[in-house]
Parts: structure tokens; sequence; C-alpha cells
């Protein structure tokens, strides 16, 4: 059977059309995206990360198959989740203080003494608080799609075990470079000393400073043993964690794959607590293995510090929005009056 040249030709072009439409379903339908976080391949976060790329692979059917690229190789958090918003690097895992100073209510993460324990922190991040907060970011063109943690941040020094309030008095402490923190650590009684984390360790090894403060699996990873021998457990601030999307990415997603990648981050990060409270409680150990003591600060103490930075939560509130401050420390409670 013959066909005119005119029929043949439109043949043809049907059939390359067909072809570029299958090769383009076949490049949507197996996505290759990039995961970026600080933390080392030691670390628990980055199993956690495997661990999130190995289930949006599956629940996606392939669709989706994530990179995760660990240790800052992509670039430090800020540059990381700068990239996300503008759609060059898909998604990004880590602390959200990078975009606190556009959206101001994240800066609640620095008040200190918070919350008791995981159980109040899993209440509010789970729940409606947290996706209030994830809407919040929806402007700057990230979606979130779950909660995840670096840790209470604990106190580590080089000159004594602290026992009680006083034992705090006069200690150099390196704190992170927000006013929050440096205001909190002055009413606590220290001589609080912004500084960069890079320049963290020579200083406590030169004793420039007597002590810093950061989770403890980060004090480990970091070998703080080798340059201080006391620790004192006081979860004085909880340090949230998010895995963020670019907006860009999302929107080329079926509905079916972002539920996926929803499903994939839940599971996720219930992993990750899992892996961070028993990586907590072996650090402890080792730690101790290394001559350090490691004591929790007993809850009198405790109760004296909340009272000294309680004027400092006051003054920032109104900078942080005391509306939005009002309705946080309300889910807290409300986490609270359920344990009861």
């Amino acid at each position: 059977m013959q066909f005119p040249t005119q029929s043949l030709s439109r043949l043809v072009l049907a059939a390359l059309l067909g072809a570029a439409c299958i090769a383009s379903g076949t490049a949507l339908a197996q996505q290759k995206v990039r995961l970026g976080h600080a933390m080392p391949t030691e670390h628990p976060q980055a199993r956690t990360m495997d661990k999130f790329a190995e289930l949006a692979g599956k629940y996606t059917e392939g669709r989706v198959q994530i990179q995760v690229y660990p240790g800052g190789v992509l670039g430090g958090d800020d540059k990381m989740l700068q990239a996300t918003q503008a759609g060059t690097q898909e998604i990004y895992y880590g602390a959200v203080s990078p975009i606190a100073g556009r959206i101001k209510p994240l800066q609640v993460f620095d008040f200190p003494f918070m919350f008791n324990n995981y159980d109040e922190v899993d209440y509010v991040f789970r729940g409606a608080m947290g996706q209030k907060l994830f809407d919040m970011m929806r402007p700057l063109n990230v979606v979130g799609l779950a909660w995840g943690e670096a840790g209470f941040r604990q106190l580590s020094n080089s000159k004594r075990a602290i026992k009680r309030v006083e034992d705090l008095n006069g200690l150099k402490i390196r704190v992170m470079q927000n006013p929050v923190a440096l205001e909190t650590w002055k009413a606590m009684g220290t001589n609080a000393v912004p500084m960069s984390f890079a320049e963290v360790f020579t200083a406590l090894e030169t004793r420039a400073l007597d002590g810093q403060e950061n989770p403890l699996i980060h004090m480990y990873a970091n070998k703080m043993y080798e340059v201080q021998k006391h620790i004192t457990v006081t979860n004085h601030v909880y340090t949230p964690c998010a895995i963020l999307v670019s907006t860009k990415f999302w929107n080329t997603l079926s509905p079916k794959d972002q539920d996926a990648l929803r499903k994939a981050a839940t599971e996720s990060m219930v992993f990750h607590r899992q892996i961070m409270t028993a990586a907590d409680q072996d650090v402890i150990a080792k730690l101790r293995q290394h001559g350090v003591s490691v004591e929790p600060l007993p809850a009198a103490e405790l109760t004296k510090l909340r009272t000294k930075v309680k004027p400092v939560i006051d003054k920032f509130t109104p900078e942080v929005g005391s509306e939005f401050v009002a309705s946080f420390f309300a889910e807290i409670e409300k986490a609270r009056s359920q344990a009861k």
C-alpha cells in the first residue's frame, strides 16, 4: 500500500512527535533531584536523609530519584536554602534560621527553655502549629514536608561542673550569633561571646573560651571531649530542622507524587527520632569514656534559670510577634495539659 507524499510526511511528523512525547514523559517520570544537608555521613541526620531518599523512590515507584549530598558539599545552610528557594537545588534539610530574618515568627526557636521534653515538641511541630509555620514559608518559594531536629542544646565547659546557677557566673561561653542567644546567656550570668562555630574548637583549646553549647551528638562529632571535660544537660534550647522542597520542583510533581514525598518525609522523621534518641545515649557513654562528666542540672536550678531568662523572652516577643508567640506557647501548654 502506498501513501501520498503529503500523507507520508504527516505520518513521519506524528511519529516524531510521539517519540518526543514519550521521551519527555520518561524524563518527567524519572526525575533525578538533589538533596543537600550539612552533617557528615556518620551523623544520624545523614542516615535519615538516605532513608528519605529510599522511601521517596519506593513511594513514587521510581519516578523521583533523590541523590543525597551530605557534609555541606552543596554549600552551607544559607547557600543551600537560597538555592532551594531559587529552584537550582530541589530539596534542603537543615535549620530554618537562615530565613528567620524574613519570617520573624521563626525566631521563636531561639527562645530558651520552651520545651520540657520531646512529647511537647511533637505536639507542636506535628500538629497545626507545624503546618502554620510551613505556610508562612510558602512566599519564599519553598514547601515544607516535615519537621525534624538537631535536638536539644546542652552546655559544656573546661572549668567546673555546673551544679548550681551560681556556677555559671563569669564563664566565657561561645553563643550563637543572634541577639536572643547573647541576651539569654548574659542573663544567666555568663560572659557570652558570639562566634562562628568554625572558630570555636581553637578558642576552647587555647582557653580563650571556657565553654560552648550544642547538642551532644554535635559535640562528640566535633571532638569537644578533647578540650571540654564538663557537660551539663540543660535542654535550654530545642533546634528544629525541616525538609524543604523548592516550589519550582514541587510544581512539576503530580498530586500523587507530592503525597508520596510527604509520606516519605513523615516516616523518615519518625526514623530520625529513633536513631537520634539511641545516638544520644550512645554518645553519653562515649563521652564518659573520654573522661567527660555528663550530668543533668537539677530541676530546682533549671527553674531558677527560667526565671532569669524570662525578661529576655519578654523583650524579644514584640519583635517576633506578640500574637504568634502567645499562640505558640498556648500549644505547648495544651501538650502539658494532655500529659497530666
